[in-house]
């Protein structure tokens, strides 16, 4: 590749009598002029970036030496940059699934499941089928604590979540609402169809059996209700309460629907 003369040389060049009534002595004085401002500014940008990094070697350079230098160094920087902003947005990932879920168990928390259930009020506002929700809670659980301890209820608790979560659905949602109760949500789902699937959880957890504890046997009680049009989603949760409360009351280890209304 040729070497492009400096400076001097080309105003050497430009100033020569001989050239004087070369056609072309007008063109090459404006792209003269053009590389001595595009350098000007490029020499500014350089300044800029570099700071005080690197001074002395920079004067060993040339201005396209030092301009893929700075090239490189932007680059690394984007690099950088681009490999925090995926930290960022992974960390944001991890903080939102760990705000949405229940520390202990892994199910969704409260806050997780009124979305849902705030979600699904809206679709059904708009026409869709209604969704059944189910309060279930685990029979005696006290005893197991004052019995074993915290950390053993703990273990107990898990494996429940576990036992409960697994009949359901792909669309279904299984929380914990606190302490030993947990919260089905069943979109699309009538009194019926998710009567039939309570009564499953409820024989999976009977069948249970805990290692740490064979002899232990282990029981929950629901309420089931369908969400009603226009209600408010604080009245359907009570209606599930009062079924499972109803529950309890008939002897435990059973599964108690609110009546449709006429």
């Amino acid at each position: 590749m040729a070497k492009l003369p400096s400076d001097e040389e080309l105003e050497q060049l430009l100033s020569d009598p001989e050239h004087q009534h070369n056609p072309l002595l007008p063109l090459v004085a404006a792209l003269a002029e053009r590389n001595r401002e595009q350098r000007s500014r490029l020499e500014r940008l350089l300044r800029i970036s570099d700071s005080s990094y690197g001074v002395a070697v920079s004067r060993s350079q040339d201005l396209l030496q030092q301009y893929d230098r700075q090239l490189k160094r932007l680059d690394k920087i984007t690099r950088i940059s681009d490999r925090y902003q995926r930290n960022l947005i992974e960390l944001n990932e991890q903080l939102r699934h760990a705000a949405l879920r229940d520390p202990l168990t892994g199910l969704a928390n409260r806050r997780q499941l009124m979305e849902r259930l705030q979600e699904e009020a809206a679709r059904c506002s708009r026409g869709q089928p209604a969704f059944a929700l189910a309060m279930l809670d685990v029979d005696h659980f006290k005893r197991i604590n004052d019995t074993y301890g915290h950390d053993t209820g703990d273990t107990v608790l898990c494996r429940l979540a576990e036992t409960i979560s697994t009949p359901l659905r792909s669309q279904d949602l299984c929380a914990r609402w606190g302490g030993e109760e947990f919260m089905l949500l069943l979109p699309h789902t009538g009194l019926e169809q998710a009567g039939a699937l309570l009564r499953r959880v409820i024989a999976a957890v009977r069948g249970l059996r805990l290692d740490m504890l064979p002899d232990l046997r282990l029981t929950v009680s629901a309420g089931l209700t369908v969400y009603r049009s226009q209600e408010s989603l604080e009245e359907t949760i009570r209606r599930a309460d009062n079924e499972l409360i109803t529950a309890k009351q008939g002897g435990r280890d059973r599964l108690n629907m609110a009546e449709l209304p006429e």
